[in-house]
């Protein structure tokens, strides 16, 4: 029988000794979990959706408020024992009121995807139109794409980019204007330049419509100030918190000017109808444990080593993107404002195929379709490309320069056998993925070295 002492055992120590009774008594996970961290060491990262959490963070995702059942929104629980939940919650929105300018801030949702499917669902009855941004032209799922909810409860209309890869915004305002949605979408998984909130403002005025701005690939550089602000331009804003902002999975509401004015068409403001979305209407009780380490997070984001990693990202996607183009590979959109680089692929060389042929030579991406797509989603024709881990080890622009160098190299000596199938002369891979090794132990992740 277990002995209280005078004092509980603290955070640290619960960690200290979960670490030890994992090691001993479930050595399998525990191997699993090593051999993870030792493959994020030896592989390079080019995933743009995704970033390395600073350790901070992860402290506060394994806290004992992994306990609490805090069902209900802040200060209005539907149990006792939530005073330490709301400390953290309010600590979590003051947060993220304060870096993103915002009056009205949410900090329950469980991913992105949530907080737009809980915006949809505030402001929109079902089969009401929805305009958004296509996949193919660098959109998400969730901004009406035919195979996700937003296009089976909404009527989904999408728009694309020009032939140079940039948001068309004359399309936008004729199939605004056309078919009057109720919400027009902004905001892409891979697009390279900066979105024009207030272009988009003007044609959503127009067409009577509501905006809501997706941010999730670019929070951290608007948060500093890299890239527009859309916070009061549109009615509404949604974003991650584990890409640039490397935190948790997890979305942010967030809403401007906007926030305490009636919802066109309700009786409610658009706080309460945004609030009422996400509980009761789709999360029961918040992860409460996740929303400490948002709060982490977004304390770190305020910080000058933060600000530092945005312009470590903005001058590497700067470089890489440069460094393709000077080697004949089409990067859509003519250059990156921000992380991403969308890569056209050519002499055969299918996405499937070079995700596949870069993992094994111990390189992360991610295959994606690009404007004019003739291949399946599965298959596609270019790559996306991300440089947020590359920052976070503080990669340089020569280092940039080698990281192309091994791609093209890579990607020269594939010989396709078809969409899928290739080859790619083994001693040749063992080579470059030994390469690669080595730049990620000449740039380790920062906080994890």
């Amino acid at each position: 029988m277990a002995v209280m002492t005078e004092q509980p055992a603290s955070q640290v120590d619960l960690l200290r000794r979960g670490l030890a009774d994992l090691r001993a008594e479930d050595a399998e996970l525990a191997q699993i979990l090593d051999a993870e961290i030792t493959r994020q060491h030896r592989t390079l990262s080019l995933i743009s959706s995704s970033s390395a959490v600073k350790p901070r963070t992860l402290v506060a995702s394994a806290s004992t408020l992994v306990n609490v059942t805090a069902e209900g929104m802040l200060g209005r629980r539907g149990h006792t024992g939530c005073e330490n939940a709301d400390r953290v919650e309010s600590l979590a929105v003051r947060r993220a009121r304060e870096l993103f300018g915002a009056q009205y801030a949410n900090v329950q949702s469980h991913s992105a995807s949530n907080a737009n499917y809980q915006v949809l669902t505030a402001l929109l009855e079902p089969g009401d139109t929805l305009l958004g941004m296509a996949v193919e032209h660098g959109g998400h799922l969730t901004h009406g794409c035919p195979t996700a909810f937003s296009s089976d409860y909404y009527k989904a209309i999408q728009y694309g980019t020009t032939a140079q890869g940039l948001i068309d915004y004359d399309e936008v305002r004729t199939l605004a204007l056309a078919h009057r949605p109720r919400i027009i979408m902004c905001g892409a998984t891979a697009y390279s330049r900066v979105v024009d909130f207030q272009r988009f403002r003007e044609i959503a005025d127009e067409a009577g419509s509501l905006l809501l701005a997706d941010i999730s690939h670019i929070a951290g550089l608007v948060a500093t100030g890299r890239h527009p602000n859309p916070i009061d331009v549109a009615h509404v804003t949604t974003t991650c918190t584990h890409k640039q902002l490397a935190g948790p999975r997890g979305g942010l509401i967030l809403s401007g000017r906007d926030a305490n004015t009636k919802v066109p068409g309700l009786r409610i403001t658009f706080s309460r109808a945004l609030e009422q979305a996400v509980y009761p209407g789709m999360q029961g009780a918040p992860a409460v444990n996740m929303i400490a380490a948002k709060a982490a997070a977004l304390g770190y984001a305020m910080s000058a080593e933060f600000d530092a990693d945005m312009a470590r990202i903005r001058a590497t996607a700067e470089a890489m993107a440069s460094a393709f183009q000077a080697h004949d590979y089409e990067v859509i959109g003519g250059g990156s404002d921000n992380h991403t680089i969308l890569l056209r692929l050519r002499g055969g060389i299918t996405g499937c195929m070079a995700q596949s042929a870069l993992d094994q030579c111990g390189i992360i991406v991610n295959r994606h379709r690009v404007p004019g797509e003739p291949r399946a989603s599965h298959i596609t024709s270019g790559l996306r490309i991300g440089t947020g881990c590359m920052a976070q080890r503080h990669i340089d622009a020569q280092g940039c320069r080698e990281v192309v160098e091994l791609i093209c190299r890579i990607l020269d000596n594939l010989t396709p056998l078809g969409e899928q199938d290739y080859t790619l002369q083994p001693a040749l891979r063992e080579q470059l993925r030994l390469q690669t090794e080595a730049l990620c132990t000449r740039y380790p992740i920062a906080d994890y070295a």
